[in-house]
């Protein structure tokens, strides 16, 4: 029986450390909301610092994931943890200050911003820093539990915070927490993992025998890994068609819940199931362990569908929260399960650039579905984008099937010796995508052109970039 992962030092380190941030940062949205509307009275003042956090890290991501590969992740870490500290903290005293201003929040929601672009990336490499391979799957969903669990506790904390000390202390907790975060980081002793190459062939962090390295090449090879396997970027469309149809159930559900399912009440449960579902598929993911875990994770993604036709016909407010629960245990399922294949499949030395672009397709397509589902909803009524997101992520979902790499990709043993992954070189790449195309692509690509174009196109220009063998996924809730 092989050791449980919490036996492991440095994983506990860094499991309560990113519990207890996580914590932190699970209090902070209800208590932004209302720090903000009570001190300006206005949706657009809301809208304009979460804004200043959200741009910022959508922009510096791939660069986040360049300096998380050319220097030590726990470093890395270490210091984002500090500077969101200071900046939580400076939100907070704002706050408590009993007169806040607007421009003082949104540089501060700025500055974090900036921060976690550069935190994203180094999360998977300092998991497989301080895990070893046969253990990661276990430890992903360890701390996957721990995610779900501090977003279903944060609201009730922030309420408590809130509505008896007020919702400056909701920051200053959350700045707490991250420089408990940080201290706990200076303790761990393992570095960087050495499963693999870099990308070039050199050990990671090191300089080419030309000279030192480039930027710009450094974010191409990054994008190199991604394109090179075809169930990779074919799962990133779907996971960010994921992501739309969420911003379009989180835009459109509360006023359905609150005028025809029975009342504001509704969209707390169905929130709530949602979180417990998350829960469910995190302490899923560690004790199954699917042959094809891309598949599997992928197929449970297109369980989404669910909640959202329940709000589209409208169904009975039980069935609608049950269908959440249902469809955010598979997103609690997936992303345990696409951590450790990620983590075992790409290189040690580009394994924060991959993040980053995960991250970045992901995220990016949020603001998509918050703008177009309400002027969808505006023209044809809320029932056509949501049967439209419906469709749309349980086809884009359930067809990466399609792809051959897909379908074939297994968890690769710690030995090495079984046949993992199925796919992947370019070539591979080529000879999957006419299989894909006529699922995925009609589908995605309206979503996904927009967003991957322009960060492509400027970083895809540089030589060729040296290709690996075959060798390996994730949605953010």
């Amino acid at each position: 029986m092989t050791q449980h992962p919490l036996r492991l030092a440095d994983f506990r380190l860094l499991f309560l450390g990113r519990t207890i941030s996580t914590l932190g940062d699970a209090v902070v949205p209800a208590a932004l909301a209302i720090a903000v509307t009570r001190a300006t009275g206005s949706a657009a003042a809301l809208a304009l610092v979460l804004g200043c956090a959200m741009v910022p890290k959508l922009l510096l991501l791939p660069f986040g994931g360049v300096v998380g590969d050319r220097f030590d992740p726990r470093l890395v870490a270490l210091t984002t943890d500090v500077v969101r500290a200071v900046a939580q903290v400076l939100v907070g005293l704002e706050l408590l200050g009993g007169h806040p201003r607007l421009t003082p929040v949104a540089i501060a929601s700025a500055v974090g911003g900036i921060a976690s672009a550069f935190a994203v990336p180094t999360a998977s490499p300092l998991v497989a820093a301080v895990v070893p391979s046969e253990k990661r799957l276990r430890a992903n969903a360890l701390l996957g539990t721990a995610t779900a669990a501090a977003r279903l506790g944060g609201p009730a904390l922030a309420g408590v915070l809130v509505y008896t000390a007020g919702p400056g202390w909701a920051f200053v907790l959350d700045g707490a927490s991250f420089v408990l975060s940080a201290a706990l980081l200076t303790r761990l002793t393992a570095r960087r993992a050495t499963d693999g190459p870099a990308p070039d062939g050199h050990a990671p962090g090191s300089h080419s025998p030309t000279g030192p390295r480039s930027l710009r090449r450094d974010l191409a090879e990054g994008w190199s890994e991604v394109r090179s396997r075809d169930w990779y970027w074919t799962s990133l469309i779907a996971h960010g068609v994921w992501n739309g149809a969420s911003a379009v159930l989180l835009t459109l559900g509360p006023l359905i819940a609150a005028t025809r399912l029975g009342g504001d009440g509704v969209w707390v449960a169905l929130t709530q199931a949602g979180a417990v579902g998350l829960l469910v598929g995190s302490l899923l993911a560690g004790r199954l362990r699917p042959r094809r875990p891309v598949l599997a994770g992928n197929l449970a993604l297109a369980l989404y569908g669910l909640p959202l036709l329940a709000l589209a016909v409208p169904a009975p407010a039980p069935l609608a929260v049950a269908a959440q629960a249902v469809a955010m245990t598979g997103l609690g399922f997936l992303n345990p399960v696409w951590e450790t294949v990620v983590q075992q499949d790409f290189p040690a030395g580009s394994l924060a650039r991959v993040t980053s672009y995960d991250w970045l397709l992901s995220l990016a397509a949020a603001p998509l579905g918050y703008v177009l589902a309400p002027l969808a909803a505006d023209a044809w009524g809320s029932r056509v984008p949501l049967l439209a997101a419906a469709a749309l992520v349980t086809l884009v979902c359930a067809g990466t099937a399609a792809v051959p790499g897909v379908r074939r990709h297994g968890v690769r043993p710690a030995d090495g010796t079984a046949p993992g992954p199925a796919a992947t070189a370019t070539t591979a790449t080529a000879t999957a995508a006419p299989i894909a195309a006529p699922i995925a692509a009609p589908i995605a690509a309206p979503i996904a052109a927009p967003i991957a174009a322009p960060i492509a196109a400027p970083i895809a220009a540089p030589g060729p970039v040296a290709e690996r063998p075959p060798a390996r996924a994730r949605v953010s809730p």
